[in-house]
């Protein structure tokens, strides 16, 4: 059993947040979707099987998730008399690495999207992720296949709430003596 009524480990219901592939998948959409760059030219990093890069003089997007520090403080929400709820906050930092000619102005155009009210609103709807921060952009070139190559890196933090539903119990009295008495003997 999964539940409270037995010892042992609980474990959470159903699908939980997005992470690993879905989430990657939901940050190139977004990168796509505010940059008006094609799909086939935004890739994650760290990936298995790697992405091959594009060819040389290609304007092209890697990112990858670097952290996911979440609040050390979650609320348990009871949300009925068989189900609770974990409720938690969960920062996503991203870096955005833009290579090639018009990698700055692509990167530049990244930024500028990401405060424009419809479009957190389109990220927030699609996936639960909200706008935290969007920091500074570097200029960090990068030799790729013995070829100096532009590289214009941008450091994003999203955040968002995760709910974990657990099958706990709660402790409910129908009537005063359905409560237990408790006598101590001195």
């Amino acid at each position: 059993m999964n539940d409270s009524t037995a010892p042992g480990y609980l474990t959470p219901e159903g699908a939980g947040p997005a992470n690993d592939k879905p989430l990657e998948i939901h940050i190139s959409e977004w990168i796509c979707g505010v940059t008006g760059i094609d799909v086939k030219r935004v890739f994650p990093r760290w990936t298995d099987p790697q992405n091959k890069i594009p060819r040389a003089g290609t304007t092209w997007c890697a990112f990858g998730i670097t952290q996911q520090p979440q609040s050390l403080n979650p609320a348990d929400v009871q949300v009925s008399d068989d189900r609770s709820e974990q409720w938690t906050w969960e920062r996503v930092t991203v870096i955005c690495s833009f290579y090639g000619p018009e990698g700055a102005a692509l990167a530049s155009l990244f930024r500028s999207g990401l405060f424009v009210e419809q479009n957190a609103t389109e990220l927030k709807r699609r996936s639960g992720l909200s706008l935290n921060d969007a920091g500074t952009l570097f200029n960090v070139p990068e030799i790729i296949n013995n070829q100096w190559v532009r590289r214009y890196d941008l450091t994003v933090t999203l955040s968002r709430k995760l709910v974990r539903t657990y099958n706990i119990k709660s402790l409910v009295a129908t009537s005063p003596t359905d409560i237990p008495v408790i006598l101590s003997g001195d």
